[in-house]
């Protein structure tokens, strides 16, 4: 037969064939996918991903939306009353040549040095705070068919505790599916505080029971798991019941519950953090030394300015007073970081869900921006002192160095020594840690 002869039946089976190839190789975008995973990206070799020294991360969150002109990128000075679009306070220098910030930051000026700010941080959405707070949490979209975790999830399931008496990860803000661990499980969620002085709810052993009644407690708590054991089947469940019995336990002993008695704190420290939200991040610290992997802390719960950093309309007049005390607390943890020899060990990530756009709306606010705005690194080894990204003159577009939030998420994983290549699994489906993010690589050595 002619080579280039083929009947009907020989031309269906090539195309099988064909069509199963392509299949496997997939569409473009799954191409691009496979070239990422095994470093290649039209046919050159990608980087080596940095892999840093920090053991622990605090996360500061601001939710609302802080306005990136108003604190880590100022501009040219605005009016609101005149509806003339700019910064709402003016610009201070910082210990980082040419780099400036807002003038209520002024702690933090001096030793920025310590610090990163990434200028050119993006995404899409732009009119909802949850689906904003989802994607800085989760580094993805919302979706109907999978519950992706949390970034604290993810150091949670990857590093776990750093000691056994401790959690993995704290949460000290809104509990909500944003925070949580998604299709990882409740053993990579958080541990939820209410009272920075009292400790987790239901984790605090009441007065009316001694030590003696509570040992006496365990005794019959093994012995009724031991006979369970023998009547059942077994499996997974089983063991995550009784691991998660023997956490409980050990967090409701003193090793744990005596991290929150910041009366143990000398007084001056105490007061250089400041009112409520500066004891939460004094706890952070006190937390990481108890072997705490990853604290989320949010800064609005107190609503000083009278709307948190959501700042339409009259929450401007008093946002100063947002950020002085911001200024406060996040100076005065960086210097007992590094006093405690743990800043370079510890990962500071100060982010919001976005920031806010120069113009001012009918009330004297701002309106919501999500194509440029900063998210602030400090500590955690990484090579500090730099200022990434540049926006335009009024801070609305990224002119240089943009940074995704999936590199956002990479670049907190590497810090942490883990890697944002790897894939999780949702069943037995493989998931990437990070949506194609890559680390921000100038801040690693």
């Amino acid at each position: 037969m002619n080579e280039f002869h083929s009947t009907r039946r020989d031309f269906l089976r090539q195309a099988s064939v064909t069509g199963l190839a392509a299949s496997a190789l997939g569409t473009p975008w799954q191409q691009l996918l496979a070239a990422e995973k095994h470093g290649t990206k039209h046919g050159a070799k990608k980087q080596p991903i940095p892999v840093g020294k920090a053991e622990h991360c605090i996360m500061i969150w601001l939710g609302g939306g802080s306005c990136h002109i108003d604190t880590w990128d100022p501009k040219r000075k605005g009016d609101a009353k005149a509806k003339k679009a700019g910064s709402y306070y003016d610009p201070i220098p910082t210990a980082i040549k040419g780099t400036d910030v807002c003038e209520h930051l002024s702690k933090c000026a001096p030793i920025l040095d310590r610090f990163n700010i990434v200028r050119s941080v993006h995404h899409e959405v732009i009119d909802e705070h949850a689906a904003a707070t989802n994607r800085m949490h989760t580094g993805r979209p919302t979706t109907g068919t999978i519950t992706y975790p949390s970034v604290g999830s993810v150091v949670a399931h990857k590093r776990g505790a750093a000691s056994e008496h401790a959690p993995a990860y704290v949460l000290i803000g809104y509990p909500n599916v944003t925070r949580g661990p998604g299709f990882l499980g409740s053993k990579a969620g958080y541990v939820y505080l209410t009272d920075t002085n009292a400790g987790p709810s239901g984790f605090t052993r009441s007065s009316r029971v001694n030590q003696s009644r509570q040992d006496r407690r365990e005794r019959l708590l093994a012995k009724m798991r031991a006979e369970y054991r023998q009547k059942s089947v077994g499996g997974q469940t089983i063991q995550d019941y009784d691991q998660s019995v023997a956490e409980a336990l050990r967090l409701s002993g003193p090793e744990f519950m005596k991290v929150f008695q910041l009366g143990n704190e000398k007084s001056d420290l105490r007061n250089a953090y400041g009112g409520e939200f500066g004891q939460r991040c004094l706890l952070s610290r006190r937390l990481i030394q108890s072997g705490v992997r990853f604290i989320e802390v949010s800064h609005n719960l107190n609503f000083v300015n009278g709307t948190g950093w959501d700042t339409h309309n009259d929450g401007q007049l008093n946002q100063h007073l947002l950020i002085k005390e911001l200024d406060s607390a996040l100076s005065a943890l960086v210097l007992d970081l590094e006093q405690q020899k743990l800043l370079d060990k510890t990962l500071i990530v100060v982010a919001s869900e976005f920031g806010r756009p120069a113009s001012f709306d009918s009330g004297g606010g701002r309106g919501h921006q999500s194509k440029a705005f900063s998210v602030v690194l400090a500590g955690g080894g990484l090579q500090n002192g730099k200022t990434i990204g540049e926006t335009d003159e009024l801070g609305a577009k990224i002119v240089s160095r943009p940074v995704s939030v999936p590199d956002l998420h990479a670049t907190i994983y590497a810090a942490l020594g883990i890697d944002p290549t790897e894939e999780l699994f949702s069943g037995d489906r493989p998931v990437p840690i990070t949506d194609m993010g890559d680390p921000v690589r100038e801040l690693f050595g």
